[in-house]
């Protein structure tokens, strides 16, 4: 895991993958618990909707995407968050990757510094550093179930002062997710600073708790970024959404004609159906449910550190204590040896993630009672 000179790290996930696709091809079968993707395809009418379209020629939409699809976001935010959101300030993006080039760019100037958390999704760092922009650290801890509050943000903008902070909630990898007194509390905490908050809300819908509280119900100042790729089952669509103040749709649009021209066509109607197919992706969030549970008792029974069962999303981040202190050792090992897939909390966290790991329980309920079962004999191998 050598970083490149200015600090950019691979993706671990991706390379787990990577690995597990030589042993696949070599007749192992592998428990796949490493990716946050579904296991299921979209919903049927989705499919129905893009055979339709198939025949007809796929050109360009518009810089913002499809008005269509853009109303439909706007109908999105009115019924489940109860806010009214233009479909001007609406933009179409190719997954949620582009809508944080986008973010990073038209908020920003060059090499402004912008926080995120640790643990934290390790593409905002690379990202940030890709693009040339600087980065600060917030850590949050499993003693406050990886909950970031205004007094985290406080504490971090006086001793490296940043004019960006990019947020998740729920949160890859750690699954937190925090109520709406505590965005409020951020927001408040982001607006007194003068910082400008990226509300990263791709998990959204994935709430077990309640539902999920967007940073529109408080405040028409954050960029917020969603997707199709999590609730929806759309990972390879490459379809997703900011919404922007209005101070800033336009910059973002000329971005978008310039470095991506719009988003694939196909996969805004795709994403347009999906909007109306919500009873289906609650349908896929019951089974995310009871594998939550199972994997959260199966990992604790194991002796992994886990308290309780994340709040929201599709991941265990799991200690280690008991088996390793390098945890991209111990996934290599598991990986090679048991066939089971996971991911090294050092690509989450580049100070303290070698005693974590984190599991995906996107997957079927099979996968995961197949994976616990060899992670057992593993375990016991190994002591």
């Amino acid at each position: 895991m050598t970083p490149a000179a200015d600090g950019l790290m691979p993706f671990l996930a991706m390379d787990i993958l990577n690995r597990s696709k030589v042993l696949e091809g070599q007749g192992r079968t592998i428990c796949h618990l490493e990716l946050g993707e579904p296991g299921h395809p979209p919903a049927p009418k989705v499919l129905e909707a893009v055979a339709r379209a198939l025949p007809d020629p796929q050109g360009y939409t518009s810089a913002k995407g499809r008005l269509d699809l853009r109303e439909a976001l706007s109908r999105y935010y009115a019924e489940q968050h109860g806010v009214s959101v233009n479909p001007e300030v609406i933009l179409a993006t190719m997954g949620s990757s582009a809508g944080f080039i986008l973010a990073f760019h038209t908020a920003f100037r060059p090499g402004a510094r912008i926080a995120i958390t640790r643990p934290g999704y390790p593409a905002y760092i690379n990202t940030l550093i890709g693009l040339g922009f600087d980065y600060a650290e917030i850590p949050v801890t499993a003693a406050n179930n990886w909950h970031l509050t205004g007094a985290d943000i406080e504490a971090a903008h006086r001793e490296k002062p940043f004019e960006g902070l990019l947020f998740a909630s729920p949160a890859n990898p750690t699954g937190a997710a925090i109520d709406r007194a505590g965005l409020a509390d951020i927001i408040d905490t982001c607006r007194r600073l003068g910082v400008t908050l990226i509300s990263d809300e791709i998990y959204h819908g994935l709430d077990y708790r309640g539902p999920s509280v967007s940073a529109l119900e408080l405040t028409s100042d954050a960029i917020v970024i969603n997707s199709f790729s999590k609730y929806y089952c759309m990972t390879g669509w490459r379809i997703g959404w900011m919404v922007l103040p209005e101070a800033l749709i336009r910059r973002a649009e000329i971005l978008q004609q310039n470095l991506f021209i719009s988003a694939p066509t196909l996969s805004q109607i795709a994403a347009t159906a999906a909007l109306n197919e919500r009873d289906y992706s609650e349908e896929q969030k019951a089974s995310y449910a009871a594998n939550r549970a199972a994997l959260t008792a199966g990992l604790q029974n194991l002796g992994f550190d886990l308290a309780s069962a994340a709040d929201g999303a599709f991941y265990a981040y799991a200690g280690i204590s008991r088996f390793s202190n390098d945890s991209l050792a111990f996934c290599e090992s598991m990986l090679e040896q048991a066939g089971i897939a996971a991911t090294p909390g050092v690509d989450f966290d580049r100070v303290n993630g070698h005693g974590f790991i984190r599991f995906s329980y996107a997957g079927t309920r099979n996968t995961v009672d197949l994976a616990l079962d060899r992670l057992k004999t593993f375990l016991a191998a190994g002591s």
